[in-house]
Parts: C-alpha cells; sequence; structure tokens
C-alpha cells in the first residue's frame, strides 16, 4: 500500500471527513471551553499504542523547592546535556522557549534556581499529548486534533531556535522514541502507482528510464525512524562501514529524521559530498522533466499528512511533496516518520584546528576579515569547519575526507601564511593538523573532546546569514566588524559539491547553492531577569539582524539556526521558492493543521498562530 489511511472510529474521534477546515478561525488551547473533556482524551488513549503523555518543564522536578516532586540532582546535572533534555517530552534545548512572556510583562516560566523564589509554571509546554511509537499513533493524534480543532505541535528532540516544539496550551505529538534503523544495500524506490494523468505518468516512466539507463535505482541505504538521533545513525552506520551525511552536533543529540532534513540540514561532509552525489543524473533530469527532480542524499521520506494519510514520497510517488519536505520547513507539510538517506564507504579523514591570539581590536578584525576571504577556496578544496570569535581569538576547525597529507599542506598553505604575516602585529597562532581511521573515529573524538558549553540548556536566541562567495572577497572586511562586534561564528558548511547542485532540485533555499559560510550571531540571558532585560537582548540582536540585511539583502537564512525577528523572513528563509512551497502545502495540508513560527503559510496566521487572519 502506498498510502495507509488508519480508520478509527466515528464515536472516538471523529471522521477527516468532517473535520473542520481552518479556513478561517481560531484553534482551541488548554483551558478554553472548547478544550476536549477527560473522556474524550480517554478515548483517544485507547487508540493508541502508548499512555498520553503530559509534559512538564525542564526543571519543574526541583518544585516545590522545599520537598522537590522529583530527582532535582539528575536535573541539574543533565541541564546542559543535549541528549537529557531530549529525553524528555516538556523540554526544550534552550529553555527560553519553554517559558511564555504575556503582553503586560509576566513572565511563566520554571527555573532551574529555586532560590528565585519564583513559581514553577507550564509556560509553553504542551499540556498533554501522544507517544507516538508508530504512524498509526500519528494518524490517530491527528484525527483527535482535526475533530476538536486544537492547537498541534510536533516534538522530537526540541533542538529549536524559533521555538517551534512548544506550543502554550498546546496538544503535541512526540516522535522521540520511534527508534527503528534499517540497513539495506540494495534499497530501490517505490515506484508511483499507475496514473490516469498523462504527464505524470510521462514524468514517472522518464525518471524510470533514466535510472534504468544509469544503473542509479540502487542505493546502499540506511532508513531512520522519526526518533532516531544522529548518533544512533552514525552508530549504526559504521557498523556497517558507511558514513552518512548529517549534524555534526558534538554530542549527537539532533534528530535524524525531522527538522534537521526539513529546515535544510548542514553537515561537515557537505562540501564534499553536496546535497546530492549523482549531479550529472540531476541535470538531465532538469532538462528532460518539467520541475525540480532533483537528488538528495534522502532518496525516500515517509510522512503522515492531515488528511490522515500515511505516504511514501520519493521522486516517482507525490514528487511535489518530496521536494517540500526537502528543505520546505519542519513541521508544515506533515509530520515524517521516517528517512531513507544513501550511505557512502567509510574515508579517512584529516582534522585541521587552529587557535589565534590577539591583543589588538584594530587587527583582530583585520584576522576575521582575512579568513573569511580564505575560505571559499578552502570549500572548494572540500573542506568543511567550523570558526568562532572571541574578543581577543579565534578557534578553528576543519576536517577533510579522503585527503593526502600532501593535499593537505598545500590546500592549507595560503591561511598558514596569512597567520605568519601577521605576527608583526601581535597575533599569535598554533595551528595542529590530526589524520583520523575514518569518519566516525572523527565524530567520536568530537563526541568526547568538545567543550558543548553554551549549546544546550541556556536561553539563547541567534540569528545567522548565508553568505555568498562573493560577499566573502569583497565585503570581508564589513562582515567582520559585525561578526566582531556580536563575538559571533561561522560554519563552513556549503560550496564545494553543495554549489554544484541545481539550486531547483529540492525546496531547500536557493541561496544555498551560492553560499559558502553561515555566519551566526547570538544573545543569552540568565534565568530571572524581567520581560524588560529580554526586550533589551532582542533589539540588539535585531541590530546584527538589521546591519547584515543591509549589507547582504539578497543572501538568506538558515532556517534552523535563525530568530523569529529576521527581516522579509518568507524570502530570507524559502528565497524564490517560497511560492510554490506554499500551493504543496495547501495541497497536502488542506485543514490547514501544522503551522509553525516562519513556516510556510504562517503569515496567514496571528503571532500566537492560533487564529487564521
Amino acid at each position: 500500500m502506498l498510502a495507509t489511511i488508519f480508520t478509527l472510529s466515528l464515536f472516538a474521534l471523529g471522521s477527516l471527513a468532517g473535520a473542520p477546515f481552518n479556513s478561517t478561525g481560531c484553534l482551541c488551547t488548554y483551558g478554553q471551553p472548547c478544550w476536549p473533556t477527560a473522556d474524550q482524551f480517554a478515548e483517544l488513549e485507547s487508540q493508541v499504542s502508548q499512555p498520553l503523555i503530559y509534559p512538564v518543564p525542564s526543571a519543574s522536578a526541583c518544585y516545590p523547592a522545599n520537598d522537590p516532586s522529583g530527582n532535582c540532582t539528575q536535573v541539574v546535572q543533565g541541564w546542559t546535556d543535549g541528549n537529557w533534555r531530549s529525553s524528555l517530552p516538556g523540554a526544550m534545548e534552550e529553555p527560553n522557549f519553554e517559558s511564555f512572556i504575556f503582553k503586560n510583562g509576566t513572565i511563566s516560566a520554571c527555573c532551574l534556581n529555586t532560590s528565585l523564589g519564583v513559581p514553577c509554571e507550564q509556560g509553553s509546554v504542551p499540556v498533554i499529548g501522544v507517544d507516538a511509537r508508530t504512524p498509526q499513533d500519528i494518524q490517530a493524534a491527528v484525527s483527535f486534533a482535526l475533530r476538536y480543532n486544537i492547537k498541534l505541535v510536533v516534538k522530537n528532540t526540541g533542538h529549536d531556535y524559533l521555538g517551534r516544539s512548544a506550543g502554550r496550551g498546546s496538544f503535541v505529538v512526540w516522535t522521540h522514541k520511534m527508534k527503528n534503523i534499517t540497513y539495506d544495500t540494495k534499497f530501490t524506490h517505490k515506484e508511483h502507482p499507475p496514473t490516469k494523468h498523462t504527464r505524470v505518468r510521462l514524468h514517472v516512466l522518464l525518471v524510470l528510464e533514466l535510472d534504468r539507463l544509469m544503473g542509479a535505482t540502487v542505493f546502499t541505504a540506511l532508513t531512520v525512524d522519526a526518533g532516531v538521533q544522529w548518533h544512533e545513525a552514525y552508530d549504526a552506520a559504521n557498523q556497517n562501514g558507511r558514513m552518512m551525511v548529517g549534524a555534526a552536533c558534538p554530542d549527537g543529540s539532533i534528530g535524524a529524521a525531522g527538522g534537521w532534513l526539513q529546515g535544510g540540514g548542514h553537515s561537515a561532509l557537505s562540501p564534499t559530498y553536496g546535497l546530492g552525489k549523482e549531479l550529472a543524473r540531476t541535470y538531465l533530469y532538469s532538462f528532460f522533466i518539467p520541475g525540480p527532480t532533483g537528488v538528495d542524499n534522502a532518496v525516500q521520506i515517509t510522512v503522515v499528512t492531515s488528511t490522515g494519510d500515511h505516504l511514501t514520497v520519493n521522486n516517482y510517488q507525490y514528487p511535489d511533496l518530496f521536494w517540500a519536505l526537502r528543505g520546505g520547513g519542519g513541521s508544515t507539510y506533515g509530520i515524517i516518520t521516517s528517512v531513507t538517506y544513501r550511505t557512502y564507504q567509510q574515508l579517512p579523514v584529516v582534522m585541521y584546528s587552529m587557535q589565534a591570539n590577539v591583543t589588538n581590536a584594530t587587527v583582530m578584525k583585520e584576522l576575521i576579515g582575512g579568513m573569511l576571504r580564505l575560505l571559499p577556496n578552502l570549500t572548494d578544496d572540500g573542506w568543511a569547519g567550523y570558526g568562532q570569535f572571541k574578543n581577543t581569538s579565534i578557534t578553528y576547525a576543519s576536517v577533510n575526507p579522503g585527503i593526502s597529507t600532501a593535499a593537505v599542506n598545500a590546500s592549507m598553505q595560503p591561511l598558514a601564511d596569512y597567520l605568519l604575516s601577521l605576527e608583526s602585529k601581535g597575533v599569535s597562532s598554533v595551528m595542529v593538523i590530526t589524520p583520523f581511521d575514518t569518519w566516525y573515529a572523527w565524530i567520536t573524538w568530537v563526541k568526547q573532546s568538545v567543550d558543548t558549553t553554551g549549546e544546550d540548556g541556556v536561553n539563547l536566541m541567534t540569528t545567522s546569514r548565508l553568505l555568498s562567495r562573493d560577499t566573502l572577497v569583497n565585503q570581508y572586511a564589513d562582515v567582520a566588524e559585525i561578526l566582531y562586534d556580536c563575538q559571533g561564528s561561522f560554519n563552513m558548511v556549503a560550496g564545494g559539491k553543495v554549489s554544484q547542485v541545481d539550486p531547483d532540485s529540492a525546496g531547500l533555499n536557493p541561496t544555498w547553492r551560492n553560499a559558502i559560510v553561515e555566519t551566526l550571531c547570538s544573545v543569552s540571558w540568565a534565568e530571572g531577569v524581567t520581560a524588560g532585560e529580554i526586550a533589551g537582548k532582542i533589539d540588539q540582536l535585531k541590530v546584527w539582524i538589521n546591519d547584515m540585511y543591509a549589507l547582504t539583502p539578497q543572501a538568506g537564512a538558515y532556517f534552523n539556526e535563525a530568530s523569529l525577528f529576521e527581516i522579509d523572513w518568507q524570502y530570507t528563509f524559502f528565497g524564490s521558492h517560497y511560492a510554490r512551497l506554499k500551493e504543496i502545502k495547501d495541497k497536502y495540508d488542506p485543514y490547514r493543521l501544522f503551522v509553525v513560527a516562519e513556516g510556510v503559510g504562517s503569515d496567514e496566521w496571528n503571532e500566537e498562530l492560533t487564529c487564521r487572519w
């Protein structure tokens, strides 16, 4: 079956045909008279495989302060651990998204620091939900949300800088425990069913014939369910001598089959493998077949839509939805239940790391700009890397798979020469080249060695910008001024093979195909500060957003690492693809069930995403 519809009893959940169509009006949230009763939730519980969940804020076990309701010591120990936070249905990676700020400045939150003397409140944490273990569980939850017109959010790990895994007074589908992984040395796409539409059938036949002639229908692939995290996917791939293009977060806690993919999903392997390996095949498809049919590392996806269908989508069936799910934004078109990724043979990698120290602000800006100017050549050579700027130092580490020692030295010589040229201005630097037998060995080293302080369990907002080769070559000094001011960072995860893929091959923002690096600026704040103090931090973030936008108005931002305050967010996040993505969303989500902050179609909703205009 290419589409599975899980039929629930009319008495329990109602039929989709009778579900409300959100053309106008508001969603129901907890505390309103329209909210389902305990008996109605009990009916839902009888339809799913697990008891319903009642998420609470991540610090709730520490309250009441004089008699904690749970293991507060465990909370304190795990507070900055991404895997611990992702294991809790109510925890977000950044706890500020667990809170809620009212119009009058009152904050509903639950602070780890119990000595602040403020109560632990629910904030924006969903109040009830389904612990999904199967696609049928998700279908039941979707049907229930439609029948009662309640606000729905989707959460796997809660890695999200826009707070899209939370929603005040909402109902959550928690996919985190869908952990099945399947390795297949001879994976083939499921073919499209027969169709009476001549154009669509011709599309499919041409694709199948091209694949047959080019022998490209068989992949060595790994299929991961919705709750699988990258450290689990890497382990499974390595056990079979393979590696994957995936997130390079130190603890591996990011989900492999959810928002990471749907938002674009950058990787330390991107400049080497891009978002698609078989580039000639992509261009052949673009020549013969109308519309984007590019090949990405995600070769097949299964997804539950608001109509209750469980669809298998790829380049042959539902190709428009497959296109949108690859970069068109998470929790927007449906709820992904699994993703199949192509894998690659394990290769040795070389890591190049560098630290430079400066005492003069003017020289520091010169160093930042000069380094940015050199990055395009490094991505051309297959390097991916990550850099962090402080007032008086730069730290940088990059990796390259399958490169020889001689090639490393030749590739990095311009950077070494540049650093040497600044010694007379007080710049001191240390460079280290470290070989690893395999990509997996490097990932393991990262997990064991990299300090993740400040990444999880911190109140944080960030903004990003995707910078092109032209910007880095001609405007590096202006960019350096902004990055020095915000003590920012950069992810060198584009360029190389990424830039060789047809920009229309996936729903991803086309800006990625011209980008070399993603730059980031962030603000953070302590627990217990006032709404006014938080607003001040946001105002500073907006200054950097405005400055970078003025410098690069045609650039974009990475949807998964950005803020709620980006200028012209439709273009910034989705570029020229927004209109087509909106058409696809309307087609596959006719009930307007899936809405997230700054997601496709969210401009039709109010700020709280509870009422349509």
